[in-house]
């Protein structure tokens, strides 16, 4: 596996990280690394490029962005630990297909909580995780959204709810599904820095991603 670089950027308005997410992209080559950005966004409503503006129930105060990632409308904000993935598909000589790149996000993501004893499932059809037993059992805790340009460069990324005020959800149809019930690890009763679920997030993505490649 070539390079992998971690980098933190901190709490950052989402439309100067989309910005650089789409710089970075149109202007690395073959030998540019990989990498992951560590990033926390202010309040923020995000759409997909299929999404339905009506699934934006009442936005209040609260910005709303046209993306070019997939999937419908989601919310960012303080709390919650988001890791985007600048990745070339195929620079191991032939390309990754995309569902086995999005089922290895998935993967990071439900060992992540699994390290804190917190149970992480899958939807079919529905991308994310999900929380898969108690009395949360069917909230999401975790979304994805990626852009895969034709030449294989990846951006955006996984998004997992530490320890948010979860109101401005209900606000909205996350993901496109009305009434879904959305949860964090704090409400599941895992304190933890937003900083530290960051950094085991990156660690479990790195695993994920040397794995693929160690596959071949």
């Amino acid at each position: 596996m070539r390079d992998l670089q971690i980098l933190q950027r901190g709490f950052e308005d989402y439309t100067q990280t989309f910005d650089a997410m789409r710089a970075f992209t149109d202007t690395r080559d073959a030998t540019t690394p990989d990498q992951l950005w560590l990033v926390e966004h202010p309040s923020v409503f995000t759409l997909g490029l299929g999404a339905d503006i009506a699934h934006i129930i009442d936005a209040r105060d609260i910005p709303v962005v046209q993306t070019d990632r997939g999937g419908e409308v989601t919310y960012h904000g303080p709390g919650q630990a988001i890791v985007y993935l600048l990745c070339d598909l195929r620079r191991e000589g032939r390309a990754c297909l995309p569902r086995e790149f999005v089922r290895r996000i998935e993967e990071a993501v439900i060992e992540t909580l699994a390290a804190y004893t917190l149970a992480g499932v899958r939807k079919p059809g529905a991308p994310g995780i999900y929380v898969g037993h108690g009395p949360y059992s069917g909230a999401k805790i975790a979304a994805l959204g990626l852009k895969i340009r034709a030449s294989g460069c990846t951006y955006h990324g996984v998004s997992l709810n530490v320890a948010m005020d979860l109101q401005a959800f209900s606000w909205i149809n996350p993901c496109g599904y009305q009434g879904l019930q959305t949860i964090d690890m704090r409400t599941l009763g895992v304190d933890l820095v937003l900083t530290d679920a960051q950094q085991i997030l990156a660690q479990q993505l790195e695993k994920q991603l040397r794995a693929r490649h160690e596959s071949r």
